[in-house]
């Protein structure tokens, strides 16, 4: 008697009982992630934005009691104002919304339309904020729900940083902690030296600069900044955002002198990472610099700190103190060059499961 044949007839795999919970087939999620934005300009929107954004420990590693006699006497009493002034000279008025929101989805449903292929309706594609809405843990609630047992998070941030990428990812795994069966889960790691993202960084700049009726005598590479004393603890970004504007200087063929690195959006009375932009910026304008780019490669998508900071405040002050002609050049956003990027991370983390 064959083995096969004198094992016991096992209880079928095919018919559930009529009260068993309903089973998927098995898909996989991918989620983008990225910072967030406020839902509203006004007070109270900016308030719950400020006060999740600054309570967060990944972001101020201040002690608790100390930051939070500074943070809800303080900042949340008369930030909120200010900084909903500046969200308003950037809102998307027709969808009533940040534009970082709007980028964000756009990017979503771009990558969806291109993947459509790799596996049909296996991969559901999602996108949630830090920060706001929608938020992380609803989102892969949404994606379990639809039947995804393996879950891809990609943390829009090309440099790795505790206070953004760590966060996101801290986000999703209290969500996960919370689910009787997780799904499996991968997290993209950051993409600062890909050379996809490199070479598509090169050919937006590229067509950015021949877009303008100038050729600066300066590019700034100005990424957001830090306090330097996460770098001293072992953080990584610095070092991360270094390498990115090397590789894309020497990608571009544009010597030190000429691109300079910068960081940005300093918070507080703490030193953080330098030079800083706006310094720069002055101190170029003074020194008799006329014409000034500012790019800013660590962000995947424009928002505040780059379409106010960057493109006002910095506009401003270059002028002010003698420069003549300013650009600022996009991120990649959902262009085609930053879809590339996307598709390209997406696509290498998903071997295996596709």
């Amino acid at each position: 008697m064959n083995a096969e044949t004198s094992l016991p007839a096992g209880p079928s795999t095919t018919a559930l009982p009529a009260d068993h919970p309903k089973i998927h087939g098995s898909r996989i999620g991918v989620l983008l992630m990225n910072l967030g934005t406020p839902e509203g300009t006004s007070y109270w929107p900016m308030r719950a934005y400020l006060k999740e954004f600054l309570s967060d420990r990944r972001v101020i590693e201040e002690p608790r009691f100390k930051w939070w006699l500074i943070l809800n006497l303080l900042v949340l009493t008369f930030r909120p104002g200010r900084k909903g002034k500046d969200y308003a000279s950037i809102w998307n008025k027709e969808r009533d919304e940040g534009p970082l929101k709007t980028i964000t989805r756009s990017q979503t449903e771009q990558l969806t339309q291109r993947l459509e292929g790799l596996a049909g309706d296996r991969i559901v594609f999602d996108w949630a904020m830090r920060y706001g809405f929608p938020d992380v843990k609803s989102r892969i609630a949404h994606l379990q729900a639809e039947g995804c047992d393996r879950i891809l998070l990609v943390p829009l941030y090309p440099q790795y940083a505790a206070p953004t990428s760590a966060t996101a990812c801290d986000h999703a795994f209290r969500a996960l902690m919370e689910m009787r069966w997780q799904p499996a889960v991968r997290v993209a790691p950051p993409y600062h030296d890909d050379p996809a993202y490199i070479g598509a960084l090169a050919a937006s700049m590229r067509a950015s600069l021949a877009r303008l009726d100038f050729e600066p005598e300066v590019i700034l590479c100005s990424f957001h900044g830090m306090p330097k004393e996460y770098l001293l603890k072992g953080d990584p970004y610095h070092c991360q955002c270094v390498k990115t504007w090397r590789l894309l200087g020497a990608q571009l063929g544009l010597a030190p002198e000429r691109f300079k690195l910068t960081f940005q959006s300093r918070f507080g009375p703490d030193e953080w990472l330098q030079p800083y932009t706006d310094e720069t910026v002055k101190a170029l304008a003074e020194g008799g610099t006329k014409s000034l780019a500012i790019v800013a490669p660590g962000f995947s998508a424009d928002c505040l700190e780059t379409l106010e900071e960057l493109d006002v405040e910095n506009r401003e002050i270059f002028l002010h103190h003698g420069g003549e002609k300013f650009a600022y050049l996009p991120c990649l956003n959902d262009s085609a060059e930053g879809m590339d990027v996307i598709e390209a991370v997406t696509r290498r983390e998903l071997m295996g499961w596709v």
